[in-house]
């Protein structure tokens, strides 16, 4: 008999940070069982104005079939549409296989409400008209950006070959700028999972990464001990629900 917790994660086809940081994550864990899916989502993708239903949907069908207790889409897209087009999507894939969903973009959210952190530094690896496409997103869930760093890029593979000192000096620098509540990296192939908890013991404030909060979210809705993961970050001693 199979036992223990069970995640489905889609990813975009582009991106090499989710899987790596997902099972680094669950590594020490063997009561969890995670499985991948992809869709296309490479190159500059800043026009997309929604996301390929179709695609989407199969995936997360396809997900279904391993019996998973969650499934997560690990993209963070829908923050620059306005987080509601996830709310659509999570509903849309519970329908369609009976399995609660979550998304990396209204994890952040779900985390910034339980923090009670309503100003952030936004740290991420987009251009600036991106870049404020996520600040309007936020703003439009009541998330004021205090403080922001980008790195200038609109591909989405390069956005994964940023360094860890790089992206640790632009949060040094966003934080630099304005004392926020919370840092956000907003990309799911930003690799800064494994720097936020250093930086939260520097900072003194939480840092929220993407790809770490849709495992947060996915574990959570799958009704896991999110303490077992304490060492990702301050967010993982939150109670999820």
């Amino acid at each position: 008999m199979v036992s223990g917790t069970a995640i489905g994660t889609i990813t975009p086809s582009g991106n090499r940070v989710v899987e790596r940081v997902t099972m680094a994550m669950t590594r020490d864990l063997p009561d969890i069982s995670v499985q991948f899916t992809r869709i296309p989502v490479h190159g500059d993708t800043s026009g997309a104005a929604t996301y390929d239903w179709d695609r989407m949907l199969d995936a997360a069908t396809l997900l279904s079939h391993a019996r998973p207790d969650a499934i997560c889409w690990n993209g963070s897209k829908g923050g620059t549409l306005g987080f509601d087009i996830d709310h659509d999507l999570t509903a849309r894939i519970t329908a369609g296989t009976g399995v609660p969903a979550v998304t990396a973009a209204l994890s952040i959210l779900d985390a910034l409400g339980k923090l009670a952190a309503t100003q952030i530094a936004l740290v991420t690896p987009y251009d600036t008209a991106y870049q404020a496409k996520c600040i309007a997103g936020f703003a439009g869930k009541g998330i004021e950006t205090v403080s922001e760093v980008h790195s200038g890029l609109t591909d989405n593979f390069s956005y994964g070959e940023i360094a860890a000192s790089e992206i640790a000096a632009m949060t040094r620098a966003a934080v630099a700028k304005a004392r926020p509540q919370a840092v956000v990296y907003f990309c799911t192939n930003f690799d800064g999972a494994a720097l936020a908890p250093v930086l939260e013991a520097e900072l003194g404030i939480p840092v929220l990464d993407s790809t770490a909060l849709g495992v947060w979210g996915a574990l959570g809705a799958a009704g896991y001990d999110l303490g077992r993961l304490a060492r990702w970050g301050r967010v993982f001693s939150l109670p999820i629900f």
